[in-house]
């Protein structure tokens, strides 16, 4: 068998058509789908990209490797300890070295490991081709690499080929020649409205409409994509355009991926295709734009496709899953005689193969790169628990009807007082359960907190408060001053 990993950087599934979205931003990925299996309630626990792809390749929960946030001692790994043996069990069992137990030849193209010092992402993989880019790179530049992968490789069996494509991530950057296939083409969701919109001018906290660039309009010309400030609706359709065309730009490069795999006589043999992602993005919830730093559905839900030989084509699950589960089923898939027993995730091949449901009751999910908030994902609703808001006025409980609220605009914390327990609850359960499982006994979510907070807001509520003050928000300074004592 060989496998196609296709892995998208911050990329909401709903902007995908396969997921229904009214633009053609995926056909690629659409017809992929068509001969898989979508997942349709799929989550990144531990967000955004460095602490979910160390869950997705260890089969870990963050409170558990340590891996949370984006600096400090909460973005490495923790060390096994006294009973590490000659190898560790992180580099025995990650998800790359399950096919390698199988006798699958392991390649990566990504430059996900030197962005963020995370050398330990290419444990296993037998060839790594770093572009270059340090996770500013363009398709363009991806793409012909794994290409001339494929031309001089693909006849081989069993092989698994990961791609790493960050064009959707900000800043966003399509080449310019790429164009604006949406221009004449409205939001096919139009729930930010004049008033809305009205509001965010005046919204207090980084990556809002006035600082998209987090503290500051600063633009970069290397990225005219991605401006410094949105000024009006048209500006806003605009931002949003943009990042379509990322995912539409990352879906071209796709269909080069797969007619080089047909060239090759391998596309309708036992290939295996994975599409995933590491995080989604907020476009507008909680006034919020281009920007993947909270623990809610737009960051956190991803899309998860699998096109696996023998398994069930065009179903759609509605289970819940996160991405610790891929480990697990992986290890079923390959049909592994020693199954690892570490792994949080759980198992969900029978669903591939036969389309048996197969999930969690809820899901936790954990940011600590912006913010510091846990989640709590249960039946239709999302309980969101604010440790410290990154310099935004969250309340200390959210809960939103996800199902009938997608973008989070009705917060129903103080009229849903028994869902809020009930999130509460869940979130202490496991909170304790994986902290009893956990050698260190440690949180690394209060890491973050006794080292100052979130990385991304350490040392700027000073600067931002006098930001506030000259952009006409001055009544903000206060209200952060009271929420955050002692930091400003």
């Amino acid at each position: 068998m060989r496998v196609l990993f296709i892995d998208i950087d911050t990329l909401r599934p709903d902007h995908l058509g396969c997921y229904g979205y009214g633009r053609d931003t995926s056909p690629n990925i659409d017809r992929i789908a068509e001969e898989g299996v979508r997942f349709d309630r799929y989550y990144c626990p531990n967000a955004p990209c460095l602490p979910s792809r160390a869950s997705l390749v260890s089969g870990q929960y963050g409170i558990k490797t340590g891996v949370v946030g984006h600096g400090g001692t909460a973005a490495d790994m923790r060390l096994q300890g006294e009973d590490r043996d000659f190898t560790s069990a992180f580099s025995d069992n990650n998800l790359i070295h399950l096919f390698r137990k199988k006798g699958y030849h392991t390649v990566s193209v990504s430059t996900f490991a030197e962005r963020h010092s995370a050398w330990w992402f290419n444990a296993s993989f037998n060839e790594c081709y770093n572009v270059g880019g340090y996770g500013g790179e363009s398709a363009e530049r991806v793409t012909p690499v794994a290409v001339d992968w494929i031309e001089r490789n693909a006849k081989q069996d069993d092989w698994v080929l990961h791609v790493h494509y960050w064009d959707p991530h900000t800043p966003y950057r399509a080449p310019a020649s790429f164009g604006n296939p949406f221009a004449d083409q409205p939001l096919p969701d139009d729930w930010i409205t004049e008033e809305i919109f009205a509001e965010h001018q005046n919204h207090i906290g980084p990556h809002g409409v006035r600082e998209i660039g987090m503290w500051t309009d600063a633009e970069n010309p290397q990225f005219p994509r991605h401006p410094g400030r949105i000024g009006s609706m048209q500006e806003m359709k605009r931002f949003m355009d943009n990042y379509d065309c990322g995912i539409r730009y990352t879906d071209d490069n796709i269909g080069l991926l797969l007619d080089a795999l047909r060239r090759q006589g391998v596309y309708d043999d036992d290939l295996a295709i994975i599409v995933t992602s590491d995080h989604g993005e907020n476009m507008g919830e909680f006034g919020i734009y281009g920007e993947h730093g909270t623990a809610d559905e737009p960051t956190c839900r991803i899309p998860m496709i699998i096109r696996w030989p023998g398994g069930r084509k065009g179903i759609t699950d509605h289970a819940f899953h996160a991405n610790v589960d891929l480990a697990p089923t992986v290890e079923e898939l390959l049909e592994l005689p020693d199954r690892y027993d570490k792994f949080d995730g759980i198992s969900y091949a029978k669903t591939i193969t036969d389309g048996e449901p197969c999930g969690h009751d809820y899901l936790t999910l954990t940011q600590c790169a912006h913010v510091c908030q846990r989640s709590v994902r249960f039946d239709d609703y999302l309980y969101i628990r604010t440790y410290h808001g990154g310099y935004h006025l969250f309340p200390r409980e959210m809960l939103f009807n996800v199902r009938e609220d997608p973008h989070q605009l009705h917060n129903l914390a103080a009229k849903q007082p028994a869902l809020c327990d009930r999130g509460a609850r869940l979130l202490l359960d496991w909170q304790d359960r994986m902290l009893q499982e956990s050698p260190s006994q440690i949180d690394p979510l209060w890491t973050v907190m006794k080292e100052g907070g979130p990385y991304h807001c350490r040392g700027q509520l000073a600067a931002y408060c006098e930001r506030l003050e000259k952009t006409g928000r001055g009544f903000g300074v206060e209200l952060l001053r009271k929420q955050y004592p002692g930091e400003a």
